[in-house]
Protein backbone atom coordinates (compact mmCIF):
# COMPACT_ATOMS: atom_id res chain seq x y z
CA UNK A 1 0.00 0.00 0.00
CA UNK A 2 1.64 3.15 -0.66
CA UNK A 3 -0.59 6.78 0.02
CA UNK A 4 -2.23 6.93 -3.46
CA UNK A 5 -2.98 3.11 -4.01
CA UNK A 6 -4.51 -0.44 -2.19
CA UNK A 7 -4.12 -3.94 -3.73
CA UNK A 8 -6.41 -6.91 -2.18
CA UNK A 9 -5.76 -10.27 -3.94
CA UNK A 10 -7.72 -13.23 -2.66
CA UNK A 11 -8.17 -16.65 -4.57
CA UNK A 12 -11.98 -17.67 -3.81
CA UNK A 13 -13.80 -21.05 -4.27
CA UNK A 14 -16.14 -20.64 -7.30
CA UNK A 15 -16.96 -19.56 -10.85
CA UNK A 16 -16.79 -16.75 -12.57
CA UNK A 17 -19.97 -16.13 -12.97
CA UNK A 18 -21.59 -16.51 -8.74
CA UNK A 19 -18.25 -14.12 -8.48
CA UNK A 20 -19.33 -11.53 -10.54
CA UNK A 21 -23.10 -12.10 -9.58
CA UNK A 22 -21.80 -11.98 -6.02
CA UNK A 23 -20.30 -8.06 -6.91
CA UNK A 24 -22.91 -7.05 -8.69
CA UNK A 25 -26.10 -7.98 -7.19
CA UNK A 26 -27.65 -6.01 -3.80
CA UNK A 27 -28.94 -9.15 -2.36
CA UNK A 28 -25.60 -10.37 -2.86
CA UNK A 29 -24.14 -7.74 -1.74
CA UNK A 30 -25.97 -7.37 1.51
CA UNK A 31 -24.96 -10.95 2.28
CA UNK A 32 -20.71 -9.73 2.22
CA UNK A 33 -20.15 -5.78 2.04
CA UNK A 34 -21.67 -5.58 6.26
CA UNK A 35 -25.34 -5.36 5.07
CA UNK A 36 -24.42 -2.15 2.41
CA UNK A 37 -25.05 -3.10 -1.15
CA UNK A 38 -24.23 -1.42 -4.31
CA UNK A 39 -26.98 0.58 -6.83
CA UNK A 40 -26.61 0.90 -10.52
CA UNK A 41 -27.46 -0.51 -13.99
CA UNK A 42 -23.72 -1.51 -14.53
CA UNK A 43 -23.37 -0.08 -17.69
CA UNK A 44 -20.23 2.20 -19.28
CA UNK A 45 -21.29 5.61 -17.82
CA UNK A 46 -24.10 4.86 -15.31
CA UNK A 47 -23.99 6.21 -11.81
CA UNK A 48 -22.75 4.21 -9.16
CA UNK A 49 -22.96 4.13 -5.50
CA UNK A 50 -22.70 2.07 -1.93
CA UNK A 51 -25.51 2.54 0.44
CA UNK A 52 -25.59 1.93 3.99
CA UNK A 53 -27.88 -0.03 6.08
CA UNK A 54 -30.04 2.78 7.38
CA UNK A 55 -30.21 3.79 3.82
CA UNK A 56 -27.47 6.92 3.73
CA UNK A 57 -24.97 6.96 0.85
CA UNK A 58 -21.53 5.58 1.75
CA UNK A 59 -19.78 6.09 -1.73
CA UNK A 60 -20.62 7.32 -5.05
CA UNK A 61 -19.54 7.57 -8.72
CA UNK A 62 -19.32 6.10 -12.09
CA UNK A 63 -19.23 3.09 -14.08
CA UNK A 64 -15.77 3.26 -15.92
CA UNK A 65 -15.49 -0.19 -17.44
CA UNK A 66 -17.61 -3.27 -17.04
CA UNK A 67 -16.38 -6.73 -18.81
CA UNK A 68 -18.16 -9.83 -17.26
CA UNK A 69 -17.20 -11.49 -15.59
CA UNK A 70 -13.84 -10.37 -15.83
CA UNK A 71 -13.80 -6.86 -14.89
CA UNK A 72 -14.84 -4.04 -12.98
CA UNK A 73 -13.89 -0.15 -12.73
CA UNK A 74 -15.62 2.58 -10.77
CA UNK A 75 -14.58 5.82 -10.02
CA UNK A 76 -15.39 6.26 -6.84
CA UNK A 77 -15.84 9.12 -4.18
CA UNK A 78 -16.90 8.72 -0.40
CA UNK A 79 -19.20 10.61 0.73
CA UNK A 80 -19.83 10.36 4.30
CA UNK A 81 -16.95 11.32 5.60
CA UNK A 82 -16.42 15.66 4.60
CA UNK A 83 -12.66 15.62 4.78
CA UNK A 84 -12.26 12.78 2.51
CA UNK A 85 -14.47 13.78 0.18
CA UNK A 86 -12.99 16.52 -0.61
CA UNK A 87 -10.00 14.51 -1.53
CA UNK A 88 -12.38 13.72 -4.64
CA UNK A 89 -12.33 10.77 -7.03
CA UNK A 90 -10.54 7.40 -7.15
CA UNK A 91 -10.31 4.57 -8.97
CA UNK A 92 -11.45 0.91 -7.96
CA UNK A 93 -10.83 -2.03 -10.25
CA UNK A 94 -12.22 -5.23 -9.82
CA UNK A 95 -10.10 -8.12 -11.78
CA UNK A 96 -11.50 -12.27 -11.93
CA UNK A 97 -9.01 -14.86 -13.52
CA UNK A 98 -9.62 -18.47 -13.71
CA UNK A 99 -6.72 -20.47 -11.44
CA UNK A 100 -7.56 -23.93 -11.94
CA UNK A 101 -11.07 -24.08 -9.54
CA UNK A 102 -10.29 -20.95 -8.06
CA UNK A 103 -11.26 -17.25 -9.26
CA UNK A 104 -8.53 -15.00 -8.17
CA UNK A 105 -10.01 -11.80 -7.39
CA UNK A 106 -7.53 -8.43 -7.05
CA UNK A 107 -9.15 -5.46 -6.43
CA UNK A 108 -7.06 -2.48 -6.73
CA UNK A 109 -8.00 1.18 -5.30
CA UNK A 110 -5.99 4.11 -6.47
CA UNK A 111 -6.06 7.80 -6.46
CA UNK A 112 -3.63 9.99 -9.23
CA UNK A 113 -2.01 11.98 -5.72
CA UNK A 114 -1.90 10.96 -1.96
CA UNK A 115 -5.79 10.46 -1.09
CA UNK A 116 -6.73 9.68 2.69
CA UNK A 117 -9.66 7.28 1.58
CA UNK A 118 -6.73 5.02 0.58
CA UNK A 119 -5.82 4.52 3.95
CA UNK A 120 -9.31 3.63 4.85
CA UNK A 121 -10.44 1.14 2.24
CA UNK A 122 -6.79 -0.61 3.27
CA UNK A 123 -9.07 -0.73 6.62
CA UNK A 124 -11.73 -2.06 5.38
CA UNK A 125 -11.41 -4.00 1.62
CA UNK A 126 -9.31 -6.90 3.69
CA UNK A 127 -12.68 -7.84 6.03
CA UNK A 128 -15.11 -7.59 3.17
CA UNK A 129 -13.30 -9.09 0.74
CA UNK A 130 -13.26 -11.79 3.36
CA UNK A 131 -16.62 -12.04 4.42
CA UNK A 132 -17.24 -12.56 0.04
CA UNK A 133 -14.98 -15.49 0.00
CA UNK A 134 -16.67 -17.02 3.14
CA UNK A 135 -20.27 -16.15 1.87
CA UNK A 136 -19.35 -17.78 -1.47
CA UNK A 137 -17.45 -20.77 -0.20
CA UNK A 138 -19.75 -21.22 3.36
CA UNK A 139 -22.86 -19.76 2.22
CA UNK A 140 -22.13 -17.21 5.06
CA UNK A 141 -20.77 -13.83 5.55
CA UNK A 142 -19.94 -11.79 7.68
CA UNK A 143 -22.45 -9.50 9.60
CA UNK A 144 -21.48 -5.32 10.63
CA UNK A 145 -19.18 -5.14 13.46
CA UNK A 146 -20.84 -3.04 16.15
CA UNK A 147 -20.02 0.33 16.20
CA UNK A 148 -16.81 1.51 19.28
CA UNK A 149 -18.87 4.27 20.68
Amino acid sequence: MSDNTFVYVTYIRTTPEKLWTALTDPEFNRQFFLCSYQESDWKVGSSWKLIFPDGRVADSGEILEIDPPRRLVIKWRNEWMPEVKEDGYTRCTFTIEPDGELMKLAVTHEADGPHRLIANVAKGWPLVLASLKSLLETGKGFERPPSKG
